[in-house]
């Protein structure tokens, strides 16, 4: 197990990032005196060589996008190399564990994984049908510095766009798990309200080698920046201090944002140029089912905070769920226009449908009970009907209009304005006349990558 490439971490999609969820579990591997193979197969090549040689390969699944292409890699990599032990890892493996495990998985981790992996591997050693069962691991750990030489350059990744300008983006993590409970998020039922803190020396560190290579702006990943928010500014004000130059990005709950609005003028002022957040809808009714936390009041606080920081706000939505009416996703879109957000919000978030996995917390709620269908096991998610079936209709549509868009490289003004339409439409309602956008406009800072699930 511990010549060169006899384990082989495998990443299939990370928001376009640079694969943390690969970089750290290497670290750890190698402290421990193995020599493990990366793969990314969101920019390169499956490479049947590199499979043949392992004797482990881990395919990481943080997300559902993941997770579907690593059903398939799963796939190849058996007939490439039969006799090796694949394990999956991940936010989404120990929730569709009993799937994975049915049709080629060995093993399966979730939570704190990387010492888990480390201890699979010196297990395989002794015995090579050792095994790891999906039971999520909450031991707190000892970080190293993530190992990214063997990844593809930042330029093969997501860039950010500020002030007109494409420049390389790195991406860090300072904390992991979540301390909320939402119901429709995957953590939750993984982390059960734990979160964990990475040294700040360490995230630190891993902002200088993404740095060295390149990287003019770092994205923390964290599922929310401001869990633990004392942490959160000793590691901004850490990483301004030694590259005032660089900027970043945070993802944080409304009611973080809200609780925490006077801190927001001191991350503006140490780099920090937009906010990721989870709105999700303007609809109470959705927002209590969904158990976010904040209200529709609350959204519009929250904005108004972020902005006045001199932040740039970007929400993020699903605004297809059981309970949102027709006239709700109306609302959305006026709301959008009238706050002027069109340009902070890439066009994929009108098509999102709400995903309710194997284990996820809404499958408690009996306000989902009605709605609710089978599980897809192989599309590790359960089917769920809208009561109102022009909403089922408009969702499809909505998803393909935006796919189409993206495909053409529509200007995401011009995309909304369609959306628009098509919801009025179906709504009988009279259609907006067609706006067009003006292409010389400044737009608020972001990333190039637009897939949120």
């Amino acid at each position: 197990m511990r010549e060169p490439g006899a384990i082989l971490l495998v990443a299939c999609y990370e928001l376009g990032h640079q694969p943390l969820a690969v970089a750290w579990p290497a670290a750890f591997l190698e402290r421990a005196g193995y020599a493990p193979a990366v793969l990314d197969l969101s920019v390169e090549p499956f490479d049947a060589e590199r499979v043949a040689r392992a004797r482990l390969v881990a395919i990481s699944v943080p997300m559902h996008t993941a997770l579907r292409l690593g059903a398939g890699v799963a796939a190849r990599v058996r007939a490439a190399n039969p006799r090796c032990h694949v394990a999956f890892y991940g936010l989404y493996a120990s929730l569709n564990a009993g799937h994975l495990l049915a049709h080629g998985a060995d093993s399966v981790l979730s939570g704190e994984v990387e010492s888990a992996l480390v201890d699979l591997a010196g297990r395989l050693e002794r015995e090579p049908r050792a095994t790891a069962r999906p039971r999520p691991i909450l031991a707190k750990l000892d970080f190293p510095v993530p190992s990214r030489a063997g990844l593809p350059a930042l330029k093969r990744y997501a860039h950010v766009e500020k002030g007109g300008r494409l420049e390389l983006a790195g991406y860090v993590e300072a904390s992991r798990g979540c301390k909320h409970l939402c119901r429709h998020c995957p953590i939750p039922p993984v982390y059960g309200g734990r979160f964990f803190v990475v040294p700040e020396a360490v995230v630190l560190a891993d902002v200088r080698q993404q740095v060295a290579a390149g990287a003019t702006h770092v994205t923390f990943g964290d599922p929310d920046f401001l869990n633990g928010p004392g942490h959160a500014l000793r590691v901004a004000r850490a990483l301004h201090a030694e590259f005032p130059s660089v900027t970043f990005d945070v993802t944080a709950k409304v009611e973080h944002l809200l609780r925490h609005r006077d801190r927001l003028p001191e991350l503006a002022r140490l780099g920090c140029i937009f906010a990721v957040t989870a709105a999700e809808s303007l609809s109470d009714t959705v927002l209590a089912h969904l158990a976010k936390g904040h209200t529709r009041a609350d959204v519009v606080a929250a904005l108004r905070a972020v902005r006045d920081a001199g932040i740039a706000p970007r929400p993020t939505w699903v605004p297809f769920t059981p309970w949102t009416t027709l006239d709700d996703y109306r609302e959305l879109l006026d709301f959008v226009e009238d706050e002027g957000l069109v340009d902070a919000i890439d066009p994929v978030q009108y098509s999102i449908r709400l995903l309710v996995p194997p284990g996820s917390l809404l499958l408690e709620s009996p306000a989902l009970a009605p709605h609710l269908g089978p599980l897809v096991a192989d599309a590790f998610h359960h089917r769920w009907t809208h009561p109102d079936p022009r909403m089922d209709r408009l969702a499809g549509a909505v998803a393909a209009l935006v796919a189409e868009a993206a495909d053409r490289r529509e200007d995401p003004a011009a995309t909304f304005d369609r959306i628009w339409r098509l919801a009025d439409e179906t709504a009988g309602a009279p259609s907006r006349a067609a706006v067009a956008p003006r292409p010389e406009r400044e737009r608020p800072p972001r990333l190039t990558e637009p897939w949120f699930c």
